[in-house]
């Protein structure tokens, strides 16, 4: 019992987790609108990061809305905070990557603290992970919220469907360009949408949680969604940056 308590306890002292959330903090913004004559003025979509120089984020594409509506002076936007002060910036799309939904933005403003990326390759079933974002927007106000998570699975983003009249479009474009994701065992929420899935340790992202785009083709043929978690590899946000000349920190 004794021998239990101390190797309990090893683990506490040796958890990563608690500074590696403070740091990385100051780098998850909100994504959204912003319409200032409008109630509310601020209109959450889901979460993004910064990276390369600190005035671009990374995030889902799905997050973005379809139209901004600048007739109104309504604005994409991200929501940051430092300490306990919030802004609102406006942010710019710099380029879109529809296949693997990863949408990269340009703020105004000074540089926020980027996030490093690492190496999506070497992720392996089993290992312990962590993802901070803000699953149910503002409605707590601009208070990150971090679970941890294992990779449960490393899967095809879209399973054959034994007869074609499973088959929808979606999933026929998914097939035509197959790519293995990373299923989590936490719970995420729509919220989440455009977290990054981190190392606790070193704090490099090696994903990006979605929970609309994959969810919507590998558990198409559910009649609830499953509560699954997923996340895109950040090799493709990788490929991503490069292709703009986003360089890492």
């Amino acid at each position: 019992m004794l021998s239990l308590s101390l190797s309990f306890a090893s683990r506490l002292v040796a958890d990563d987790l608690p500074d590696t959330i403070k740091k990385i903090k100051p780098s998850i913004v909100g994504v959204g609108t912003y319409q200032r004559t409008r109630t509310p003025a601020a209109v959450f979509r889901g979460t993004g990061f910064s990276v390369g120089d600190g005035l671009h984020i990374l995030t889902n594409a799905h997050v973005l809305p379809d139209v901004v509506d600048k007739s109104k002076f309504e604005m994409l936007a991200v929501f940051t905070r430092d300490g306990e002060k919030q802004s609102v910036r406006r942010a710019a799309e710099v380029a879109i990557d529809a296949s693997h939904d990863i949408a990269l933005l340009r703020i105004g403003g000074p540089p926020l603290v980027p996030m490093r990326l690492g190496d999506s390759n070497k992720v392996r079933e089993g290992e312990p992970y962590a993802f901070t974002g803000y699953p149910i927007g503002m409605v707590l106000g601009l208070n990150p919220v971090t679970h941890r998570a294992i990779i449960s699975a490393i899967s095809p983003i879209a399973i054959p469907a034994h007869t074609s009249q499973r088959l929808n479009a979606k999933m026929i474009q998914r097939l035509t360009d197959p790519y293995e994701v990373f299923q989590l065992d936490a719970t995420a929420y729509p919220g989440n949408s455009g977290s990054p899935l981190y190392d606790p340790k070193s704090g490099e992202v090696v994903g990006i949680i979605n929970k609309v785009f994959v969810q919507e083709t590998k558990e198409n043929l559910l009649e609830r969604p499953s509560g699954i978690s997923y996340a895109i590899p950040i090799k493709y946000a990788l490929s991503l940056l490069s292709a703009n000349g986003i360089k890492q920190p």
